[in-house]
């Protein structure tokens, strides 16, 4: 059980109005608020972060001039604060989003402007990012007007690290790539969701098998089992996270669910809400719990803290922060605090304890 009462996280931006690129704060737990807000790495629209399992080194989305890319940079665990290490660019735009494997041998991002999934090596003893290893094309498109080409939203690894699941929102695609000792990526398996559908991110469940999908257009969460052995995926169940009466504009955000398994959190950009849903856990099935405001204008992304017993949000277009606090045996939150100002945030992360 983690004793400690205070907790690190990052927030990554668009850097528009008075946003200067990647923040940091604290989230104390004993007082309930969030504290010691501060811009920690000046740099253009980093969108998404992710850091390292051993919290030495967080990456980055980034943007510099004509070009986009992934940045590194070494973690002060203590103190929060980032120093700069090494980019790898490409003419155009910047990739969405960025992860990496638990042993940080790999990196990989997706690239919703271009359509492609990028794979790199990661220098063992310096974290730094070496020179493509991978750069998939994807093709197609979809019947939804933002569907006219490939959008590739999320690269991330599977939970036995064997594969990696890319989801490809403009071609309603779920690929699963091998990646060799080179971080060469091989097709290995796709799955369709339904046309239009705009699949966006996935979250596994900790048992490995179960995996979530939110989708952007249809608002739903794809229930999906997973199979280690050839990486395929089987779709069992399709939930909306909207109000059956609810017709105006929503795009479907972040998913991320509990430590425990036992609940998955679904955002609504429009509705401007978060959705919850208990799991089973026997079978993996979806239950609709309920729906809590997001407390301000377009909800991109939230984190459960290391506890299990908060969550932060972050709305981009009011630039608000808003800490909950979570029952642990109903999923529900509770609004602590909503009005914590940052520009424009998209992407929150804590260090891993």
């Amino acid at each position: 059980m983690i004793s400690k009462s205070e907790y690190t996280g990052y927030i990554g931006t668009y850097t528009k109005g008075d946003s200067k690129g990647i923040y940091t704060f604290k989230l104390d737990t004993e007082n309930e608020k969030i504290t010691d807000i501060k811009a920690v790495a000046e740099l253009d629209n980093p969108t998404y972060l992710n850091i390292s399992q051993d919290n030495r080194y967080l990456y980055a989305v980034i943007k510099k001039g004509e070009e986009g890319g992934v940045a590194s940079f070494s973690l002060d665990s203590e103190s929060g604060e980032l120093t700069p290490m090494n980019t790898q660019l490409a003419p155009g735009s910047s990739p969405c989003h960025v992860s990496m494997d638990s042993k940080n041998q790999y990196l990989f991002s997706a690239n919703y402007h271009k359509g492609t999934v990028e794979s790199y090596l990661l220098d063992s003893e310096t974290g730094f990012i070496q020179q493509p290893a991978s750069v998939i094309q994807h093709e197609g498109s979809g019947p939804d007007p933002r569907q006219e080409k490939a959008h590739t939203h999320f690269a991330g690894i599977t939970p036995d690290e064997k594969y990696i699941v890319v989801v490809e929102l403009g071609t309603d695609l779920l690929l699963t790539y091998e990646v060799n000792i080179d971080g060469e990526l091989t097709e290995v398996s796709r799955l369709s969701t339904p046309a239009g559908n705009g699949p966006r991110h996935i979250t596994f469940h900790p048992n490995g098998k179960f995996a979530y999908v939110m989708t952007e257009f249809s608002s739903e969460v794809i229930f999906l089992t997973y199979h280690a052995e050839d990486g395929h995926f089987i779709a069992n169940q399709f939930i909306s996270t909207l109000p059956d009466d609810f017709k105006e504009n929503n795009q479907g955000s972040a998913i991320h669910i509990s430590a425990d398994g036992r609940f998955v959190y679904a955002g609504n950009r429009g509705h401007n809400s978060i959705a919850v849903f208990s799991v089973d856990e026997t079978t993996g099935e979806l239950s609709f719990v309920y729906r809590v405001s997001s407390e301000g204008d377009w909800p991109r992304d939230f984190s459960i803290d290391p506890t299990g017993r908060y969550m932060v949000g972050s709305n981009q277009e009011s630039g608000n922060l808003v800490l909950y606090r979570r029952d642990v045996e109903t999923g529900k939150l509770t609004l602590i605090e909503r009005n914590i100002e940052v520009p424009f945030p998209v992407c929150v992360k804590f260090l891993h304890y």
